[in-house]
């Protein structure tokens, strides 16, 4: 057994610029005797130069991950386990957690910044927008990995909030024909941003009457967000924020337009 309460981390490693890990992240990197990273998709600038060993666990199973991680947690260890984004979206962490609570062994997640939010910058626009949407949903399309049937995407549809699609670019026509089904207009904005982030980044903008055929032309079948919602409108808010309203009086400053 370690004879130090060492702890694992989950870090999350960003959508793919390596400068978009956290401080935390990079440093605990730095500090890591060993560190196992989704190799398909954690770039390669964050693993390069550490001092640790580095395994790729893009070809290995649940149990040959946690036997790298148990091993080396035992001989007293800094074990990192570097995740896409942010671990906690996707980032099948949990089957890793219950092996980690089962064995005794103590870890931390160290959050990251996900795809879905890097991709909202790379369209330059804000998910959330008063008197538009205030609500933004995370999700995929069920395929080889089913979703529950409450969750379907034309069940989810029905709100008509701002959609952060994930994993499902490959079945884009399923996937407009679901949201248009659920209560999305076709004129509604979609944009998909292939590899967010990264340098061969595209982004593809349209409407959910045209953005399949504009995907398909593109020759985008993975790795890609699928953005869906009124937000994505390229004009100026119909209604802006009370925060910055000269009228609006909140616990820092009185406003104009209130006694």
């Amino acid at each position: 057994m370690s004879s130090k309460k060492n702890l694992v981390y989950f870090v999350g490693a960003g959508p793919g610029d390596p400068e978009l890990i956290t401080v935390k992240g990079k440093r605990l990197l730095d500090e890591a005797d060993v560190v196992i990273y989704t190799g398909s998709l954690v770039p390669k600038a964050l693993v390069s130069s550490l001092q640790a060993t580095v395994h790729n666990s893009a070809g290995l199973n649940l149990d040959e991950v946690f036997s790298i991680i148990k091993s080396s947690w035992e001989k007293g260890l800094n074990v990192v386990r570097l995740h896409t984004g942010d671990p906690s979206i996707y980032g099948a962490i949990n089957e890793q957690i219950a092996l980690f609570r089962e064995h005794g062994i103590p870890f931390k997640v160290v959050p990251g910044v996900s795809s879905a939010t890097a991709s909202a910058a790379a369209l330059e626009t804000e998910l959330t927008l008063p008197e538009v949407s205030q609500t933004v949903i995370f999700t995929r399309r069920g395929g080889r990995t089913p979703v529950p049937e409450k969750e379907s995407l034309a069940s989810l549809a029905s709100h008509r909030a701002t959609m952060m699609i994930f994993l499902s670019v490959g079945m884009i026509d399923d996937v407009v024909q679901d949201l248009v089904a659920g209560g999305y207009p076709e004129d509604t904005p979609a944009a998909v941003v292939e590899k967010a982030s990264w340098p061969d980044e595209r982004q593809i903008r349209g409407t959910l009457a045209n953005i399949a055929s504009l995907i398909k032309e593109a020759g985008i079948t993975k790795t890609a967000m699928i953005s869906v919602g009124d937000v994505l409108a390229q004009s100026a808010p119909p209604a802006l924020s009370k925060l910055y309203d000269s009228e609006f009086t909140h616990g820092y400053r009185q406003g104009s337009g209130q006694s």
